[in-house]
């Protein structure tokens, strides 16, 4: 399984994650252009490169065929390299994530750039889950993992890999291409996702020939928040 991650996250963040699914799977993972401990080339990326790069990662494993895991950013990235080489997909699961176009985008969030650190926070907290404010982590305390992400400071150079990564992420669209995409997809959403609403997962879907969609409850990170979700992603590779 090849899993694709969301913008500004590296190996490391999602290290929970990849040990879940490496109970059941061979899972290759990258660092893609710009984060983590890959370098930081000069810009600007394009959508088209980070599919590449996901390809030639899977070439470096011989991976002939194989399937695909994307969240939010990571989600448009394998929608972009199964409407480039539907060959090498078998079966794909997009979490939180949108095509682009017609379809709608997911929140432009290289706007948020321009805000200073404490607003930019605050409105990605919001954007994350709809629900969020003050009393729903007093209420809900095992969600405060998402305050001590969003507020997480980098250094500069690690920053401009994540600008980066925003801009090519702004220029996301494949909507005209999705029925291009030849293997079975499960689209994945959150009933309280600001950053791709649930709209654009069912529009995802109905653009894919062998696809069906599957709303959780939680927002952008719903796959943590419904304990269900992560279950239902397993076993769906592995009606394969």
């Amino acid at each position: 399984m090849l899993f694709l991650n969301g913008s500004g996250s590296t190996i490391e963040a999602v290290s929970l994650l990849v040990d879940y699914f490496a109970k059941s799977f061979t899972v290759a993972i990258h660092d893609q252009r710009g984060l983590g401990r890959t370098a930081v080339p000069k810009g600007p990326y394009s959508m088209a490169q980070y599919a590449a790069d996901a390809v030639a990662l899977a070439d470096h494993l011989g991976w002939k065929t194989f399937n695909v895991l994307g969240i939010s950013f990571g989600g448009m990235v394998a929608q972009e390299l199964a409407v480039t080489y539907p060959e090498r997909v078998e079966r794909m699961v997009l979490c939180c994530t949108s095509p682009g176009g017609d379809g709608g985008s997911s929140y432009p969030l290289h706007e948020l750039a321009l805000l200073g650190s404490e607003a930019r926070a605050d409105e990605s907290l919001r954007l994350s889950d709809t629900r969020f404010n003050e009393q729903w982590f007093i209420d809900h305390p095992e969600d405060e993992m998402y305050r001590r992400s969003v507020v997480a400071t980098v250094d500069t150079e690690q920053r401009r890999g994540e600008l980066l990564q925003l801009e090519a992420r702004s220029h996301h669209d494949v909507w005209n291409r999705l029925p291009n995409v030849t293997a079975e997809v499960l689209i994945a959403s959150g009933t309280f996702d600001g950053i791709a609403p649930p709209a654009n997962g069912q529009a995802i879907a109905l653009r894919i020939a062998s696809s069906e969609y599957r709303e959780y409850n939680g927002g952008h990170m719903f796959f943590i928040q419904d304990r269900s979700a992560l279950k239902e992603i397993v076993e769906f590779f592995n009606l394969h």
